[in-house]
């Protein structure tokens, strides 16, 4: 069940999101997904997809296609090896991202060759305009220029000049707070933030999220993060 903080927050426990156990993988999904339905959860703004995937080792996604769609892989441990029919081929550590935009059709493949499991966070954001050249990228981001604030590390905008392109109004970033400390992040009258610490709890405007909970956040004013425990924090601010 979720919980609505004031007007503006909405915690989606992590018990309540979508679960689907395929042996290899083991899935949640933030929002409705293949075999999960929730009709107040179909986006969130021009964010379609969070899925929160344990990729066993040695076992992965066959190749399979995707078109219309800017897809985000943020690795928090372990590695996924991407292979597509572009001839692209490139392994993602934790910590860092890759990003597809699927434009007109691209096939992919996404393994876990590693001796240990993978956990990762997948994202789908509706691209700004149908069809395009498709494309992929990957970039490691070292930990400490997002220690103590929140680093754009995919963005579909001009001046985030470091950041892996994507073709969609949308940012993604990710840091680290210690226990105690505290990020802010303000946004725009319009935006739709997605928010998930990925280890660690975390309280916005009074309200307490454990791990891999998700806080839906309605933009045009300042929030406040604060860790209760050292925290990794993924946030996707979108249109």
């Amino acid at each position: 069940m979720s919980t609505t903080i004031g007007s503006r927050i909405e915690r989606r426990p992590f018990a309540s999101l979508g679960h689907a156990n395929h042996g290899w993988l083991n899935a949640r999904h933030h929002f409705s997904f293949a075999d999960y339905h929730d009709p107040a959860r179909m986006h969130w703004g021009a964010i379609r997809v969070w899925n929160d995937d344990e990729i066993a080792s040695r076992s992965g996604f066959p190749p399979h296609p995707h078109a219309d769609m800017e897809i985000i892989t943020y690795v928090r441990k372990g590695a996924i090896t991407h292979q597509d029919s572009l001839g692209n081929k490139g392994r993602t550590e934790a910590g860092d991202v890759q990003v597809m935009s699927a434009g007109t059709g691209i096939r992919h493949a996404e393994y876990n060759l590693e001796d240990e499991t993978t956990t990762l966070f997948q994202i789908w954001i509706i691209p700004r305009e149908r069809g395009g050249q498709p494309s992929w990228g990957s970039k490691p981001f070292p930990g400490n220029d997002r220690s103590g604030r929140l680093a754009v590390l995919a963005s579909g905008h001009e001046e985030d000049r470091e950041a892996l392109r994507i073709r969609a109004d949308a940012r993604l970033l990710g840091g680290t707070v210690k226990a105690g400390e505290s990020v802010t992040y303000d946004s725009a009258e319009g935006r739709h933030l997605y928010l998930v610490p990925a280890t660690g709890r975390i309280e916005i405007e009074g309200e307490i999220f454990e791990a891999r909970d998700g806080a839906a956040i309605i933009g045009g004013a300042p929030i406040t993060i604060k860790a209760i425990e050292d925290a990794e924090i993924v946030l996707v601010d979108s249109e």
